[in-house]
């Protein structure tokens, strides 16, 4: 019995949780895999009302599930983003979900911008060191409003830290078959955090002969990436440069609605959500795209060991998108509800043969 607590999230969060967690039901089902879901109300409504985010007890509840499956967080109403930020950046430090691991992956090249590019030019995998770096959020102000004004801003870098989400990368590759592990930094200019990244870099290489490594700066890879996708296998960065990376190569996709991510300590605690926003203006409509949530539901039932459900979703999201029977923005005609039932019905269909 694999145990899932699940957040839904705010705005389109909600919808796009609801048609996930009704496919991942379906394929689990159809598979004969056991699946518990527990749902959780972490959303804004809750904070406005009682000015709860996530409490440490709460937090410590959560530890004994085998995963959390997340929506996008973020309301108008709270504009400094606190119930948000104190829920996802708190489970992410506070459980030390230090590997980011998002999969970019082309389902179709009508959805690719870049010219004469198939699903076998774009096909990689991106990790993002998810708890060091410029988001630690350790800095301040020093006279603030003035002509004066100071902002200092710290990247933290440490050597645990960077070596293990290298490792875990190195690790990736040789457990998936995939033949070249690429780090980006900026190590000529920034001279000592990130002159630790390339020399663990180069160290962890040789244990790891039978992989290819490949050294390149951020804004170099990132020309790369768009002039030449097919000549990467598995990327791995700091936090800020995985952030923007990561959302380079989900538009290499089809953009931020076929993306999916997982936040992970191996070995300990996973948390997996879509890594588009809430879309306060169009929740409610049933005009949101549930791909990227049900991708992800795919990356967590392949985390809990159930590979043959995670493989039914797989290849209905494949089928639908090849027949167009997906949302408007992806150029098809059905809503967000009608996308969910439609893969629902595809994997029922698959498993009775």
């Amino acid at each position: 019995m694999a145990k899932v607590a699940v957040i839904p999230g705010d705005g389109i969060g909600i919808e796009v949780v609801r048609e996930a967690v009704k496919v991942c039901e379906a394929a689990a089902e159809a598979t004969g895999f056991s699946l518990e879901l527990e749902h959780f109300d972490y959303g804004a409504q809750k904070y406005l009302d009682t000015g709860i985010t996530l409490p440490d007890e709460d937090l410590e509840h959560l530890k004994g599930y085998d995963a959390i499956f997340v929506g996008a967080l973020g309301d108008p109403r709270i504009p400094d983003m606190t119930h948000a930020r104190d829920i996802l950046l708190g489970m992410r430090f506070k459980l030390d979900l230090y590997v980011n691991h998002r999969p970019i992956r082309l389902l179709d090249e009508r959805f690719c911008p870049l010219k004469d590019k198939s699903p076998s030019d774009v096909d990689l995998v991106m990790f993002r060191e998810n708890t060091e770096g410029a988001y630690v959020g350790m800095g301040g102000i020093f006279k603030k409003g003035t002509p004066d004004e100071i902002a200092i801003q710290e990247d933290v870098n440490t050597r645990k830290g960077v070596e293990r989400i290298l490792r875990h990368a190195f690790e990736f590759a040789r457990a998936n078959g995939r033949r070249k592990v690429t780090m980006a930094d900026k190590s000529n200019a920034m001279r000592f955090g990130h002159d630790v990244w390339l020399r663990t870099f180069e160290e962890l290489g040789e244990e790891y002969p039978e992989v290819e490594r490949e050294h390149q700066y951020v804004d170099a890879l990132a020309m790369l990436l768009v002039r030449h996708p097919e000549r990467f296998d598995v990327v791995v960065a700091c936090n800020l440069f995985g952030d923007i990376l990561t959302d380079l190569g989900a538009a290499l996709q089809g953009g931020l609605g076929l993306s999916a991510s997982a936040n992970l300590h191996p070995g300990a605690h996973a948390l997996f959500e879509p890594v588009h926003g809430s879309a306060p203006d169009i929740a409610g409509q049933d005009r949101a795209n549930p791909l990227g949530a049900v991708l992800t539901a795919q990356m967590m039932l392949e985390h809990l060991g159930a590979g043959d459900a995670a493989g039914l979703i797989g290849r209905a999201v494949t089928a639908a998108i090849q027949e167009g029977a997906v949302t408007v923005d992806l150029g098809g005609s059905l809503g967000t509800e009608a996308a969910g039932d439609d893969l629902v019905a595809r994997i029922r269909a698959a498993a009775r043969g």
